[in-house]
């Protein structure tokens, strides 16, 4: 890919985006809940080349959202020090994603998030499938 990408003009800011992920966030039932405090939201157009590089991506559409932190399975009380836990949304990805399979932005965010919080929990990509495919929600 060359040159940086273009974000996409338009469409919600990304502090309302931010919003809508923490909205998510007061909707996770508990005993899950109980343990996302401390987790930060923050929202950028797209991940960097570094980010993308780490999750073996080379094109910055093909990255929603990422979780960074120790996975709670990981944590540890010798593990002070630590930078909170982040999930980082991707604006231009998201938008474009939600124009081409025409899905609302709020069930978008909320998939992606949701997506984010089970690497919090130390769920892989492969047990999320799983489990969305187990759902009925698995067409990913």
């Amino acid at each position: 890919m060359t040159g940086a990408p273009v974000p996409v003009a338009g469409g919600p800011s990304a502090e309302a985006m931010r919003a809508i992920a923490l909205n998510v966030f007061s909707r996770i039932p508990a005993p899950f809940c109980d343990y996302l405090d401390g987790i930060r939201v923050q929202v950028e157009d797209f991940a960097d080349a570094d980010t993308l590089a780490a999750v073996g991506l080379d094109n910055p559409w093909h990255l929603s959202g990422l979780y960074h932190g120790q996975p709670l399975d990981k944590q540890s009380v010798w593990s002070s020090g630590q930078m909170p836990p982040v999930i980082t949304l991707f604006r231009s990805p998201l938008l474009a994603e939600m124009q081409q399979r025409d899905l609302r932005l709020e069930d978008l965010i909320a998939h992606v998030v949701i997506h984010e919080v089970g690497h919090h929990f130390g769920l892989s990509d492969d047990d999320m499938h799983a489990l969305e495919a187990q759902a009925g929600d698995g067409d990913d």
